[in-house]
């Protein structure tokens, strides 16, 4: 089963200091790092939701899970608890985040605010794969502004899904074609967002 859960970044000052109790000292020295309080609020309020919504599929306490990045900077679970086959993507834009979690299958979540991209047409040019660019030139030009976030988000779900972040070079990684057995699907979270979860196929 694949859950996606929306959390709303904008808390106010009760709920931001209950969340620091959350987070670990290098988070908490993370957080102090960010030089705006903006988002220094977000991140405190993205990561320790994502600690409680994990705690409450492991069964233990928040601050306790140990969380590693691995190639790309996927992050996920130290050893001793990816054992439980628990998987998760976290992708934050604005004041909304989506968590992503699954039961023994990888997956990557993106998402975006709706909004117009000056250099959309270059950016597609120089960074969409053969297939992605032909669906992007059958966009009429009313389409394509949202029509390049779809594209872009699902992009980057599947970079994030095969843990590759957006570290590989960009333009040989094809969403419209992605590995065999891998999913990937458009979303509207909410209004004013696209959204886009990537995942691998199911294991027997």
């Amino acid at each position: 089963m694949i859950e996606v859960v929306a959390i709303r970044l904008n808390q106010g000052s009760e709920a931001l200091r209950a969340m620091w109790e959350v987070l670990t000292d290098a988070e908490r020295r993370r957080a102090v790092r960010l030089r705006f309080e903006r988002d220094r609020r977000r991140f405190i309020v993205a990561r320790a939701r994502l600690r409680e919504l994990l705690a409450e599929r492991l069964g233990a306490g928040p601050r306790t899970l140990e969380l590693v990045s691995g190639p790309g900077g996927k992050p996920g679970l130290a050893p001793k608890l990816a054992a439980s086959g628990w998987r998760f993507n976290i992708a934050h834009c604005e004041e909304l985040a989506l968590c992503a979690f699954s039961r023994g299958r990888e997956l990557g979540i993106d998402l975006e605010a709706i909004r117009p991209v000056s250099e959309a047409d270059a950016i597609a040019e120089r960074f969409f794969a053969p297939g992605e660019r032909r669906d992007y030139s059958l966009l009429s030009s009313r389409e394509r502004a949202l029509g390049f976030l779809r594209l872009w988000t699902r992009k980057e779900a599947l970079a994030k899904g095969l843990g590759s972040g957006l570290c590989a070079p960009l333009e040989t990684l094809d969403a419209s074609a992605p590995p065999p057995g891998w999913t990937i699907d458009s979303f509207t979270p909410e209004r004013g967002f696209v959204a886009a979860l990537a995942v691998e196929p199911q294991h027997d």
